[in-house]
């Protein structure tokens, strides 16, 4: 029969509390930082009614048991069109989606802002336990060690 594990009450007190705590402040101070960073664009009018046109068309999907045939094939018509339908656009006229996304070099500075700030507080947050919680037996493992994997997992341990 397995020993069951029990938590020790420094390991508690001294890791697992402070620990938990600042991961709560580093979320909150992660969100205001990314609202401080977060650039406000007015989106561009077409974009915004082709977004809307879309969802429009995915409710007639959605709704197309509940309408009749008539009135369902009169809009997909009005949405299909080859002629002057709203969804249809002519070959070599679209435009490539990864074209699209770095055609606005905000957009780029944005996705590169909020990896930011995620990586740096990250990056403290791995420091931080790993100079203060050094030492430390957190788990333990249902199996043996090779040495590689011995000197990474007990690094800093005293175990003679």
């Amino acid at each position: 029969m397995a020993e069951d594990l029990v938590l020790d009450t420094a390991i508690r007190d001294w890791v697992l509390i402070p620990l938990s705590v600042v991961m709560v402040l580093i979320g909150v101070l992660r969100y205001f930082v990314s609202k401080l960073m977060h650039s406000s664009q007015t989106p561009d009018a077409k974009i915004v009614k082709e977004g809307q046109v879309i969802v429009r068309a995915r409710n007639l999907r959605a709704a197309a048991n509940f309408i009749p045939s008539k009135a369902f094939r009169a809009r997909k018509i009005y949405f299909c069109n080859e002629e002057n339908g709203l969804l249809f656009v002519p070959k070599g006229q679209g435009q490539n989606p990864q074209a699209q996304m770095f055609s606005d070099p905000n957009m780029a500075m944005d996705m590169m802002k909020k990896n930011l700030s995620m990586i740096i507080p990250q990056t403290l947050t791995f420091a931080w336990v790993n100079f203060f919680f050094s030492g430390f037996v957190a788990a333990k493992i249902p199996f043996p060690l090779t040495q590689r994997f011995r000197s990474m997992l007990q690094n800093g341990i005293d175990l003679g």
